[in-house]
This record gives structure tokens, C-alpha cells and sequence, in this order.
């Protein structure tokens, strides 16, 4: 095999392995613990799938946290929101977004490594069933508030 063909090999398999990152865009992440001391934090973001087929975000990891889960809050029959592990994930659909936003479907931190310090930052890889991983850089921003768009995106 010449050198030409393995690059057009290499090429075409690149081609056909990555259209389904390419339709994944994470936008307006952001991430805030409750304080210096706080054993948890969350990452929040916008998920947009540009694709033609749903996608699934199925996990994410980082190394900020011990234990990294996606979450959503449930009002149980006595009135009360409750979090929740999301086992299956988060559906984004074909040519939609999935908000993960606080009080609403989130990326969980338990058992930080560090403090979360405002205006700093960590990575997140978000795992998708069909796009793979996704690593984002979250900055850390405890002032923002809830339902409050960043004009940095």
C-alpha cells in the first residue's frame, strides 16, 4: 500500500466514523457547586443534535468528581422535588437540544476532588450511544443564575 492510498484510506474512514460528532454541538455549559466546602457540584449545558436521527447522551465522567451521574429532579406524590439518577440517559432529538439546566435534568458531581472555584474550570466527556465521547471544558461560575444564558456562547 503506498503512502497516497493510506492516506486516502485513513481518510475515508474518518469520513464515515465521525458525522455523528459532528452533529452533537455543546453550548452555554457552566458549572456551580453550593460553596468551597461542597462535597457536589453540577455541570449544566445545551445539547444540540443537527443530525437526522436521535441521539442518546447514555454518561459523563470527569475527573473533578469521584462519581459522576446525569440527574433530573421528580415531585413525588407528597409534593416534593426529589433528584434522581437517570440510568438510561437523555434522549436528544434529531434536528432538537436537550436543556440540562438547574432544577431540571443535569450532570451530577458527587464527591468533588476539589473546590469548585468561581471562574476557573474542568472537563466533562459526555458519552453518547451513537456520537461517542464528547469532552467539554465547563467553566465554573457560582454567580449565575438560574435560567440566566451566558453572552459568552
Amino acid at each position: 500500500m503506498t503512502l497516497n492510498s493510506l492516506f486516502a484510506a485513513a481518510a475515508v474512514t474518518l469520513a464515515i466514523a465521525s458525522p455523528a460528532v459532528a452533529d452533537i454541538i455543546i453550548s452555554d455549559a457552566y458549572g456551580r457547586s453550593s460553596g468551597p466546602l461542597a462535597k457536589s457540584g453540577a455541570a449544566f449545558l445545551l445539547i444540540q443534535n443537527t443530525g437526522d436521527t436521535d441521539d442518546q447522551l447514555i454518561a459523563a465522567s470527569s475527573n473533578i468528581a469521584k462519581r459522576v451521574e446525569l440527574h433530573t429532579h421528580v415531585e413525588t406524590s407528597e409534593g416534593i422535588m426529589r433528584m434522581m439518577h437517570v440510568e438510561e440517559g437523555f434522549t436528544v432529538p434529531a434536528q432538537g437540544f436537550v436543556q440540562l439546566d438547574r432544577g431540571g435534568k443535569h450532570v451530577m458531581l458527587m464527591g468533588l476532588n476539589q473546590a469548585m472555584v468561581d471562574g476557573s474550570a474542568f472537563s466533562v466527556t459526555l458519552t453518547f450511544r451513537d456520537a461517542g465521547d464528547v469532552t467539554v471544558t465547563v467553566p465554573i461560575d457560582l454567580q449565575r443564575k438560574p435560567n440566566e444564558m451566558s453572552t459568552d456562547s
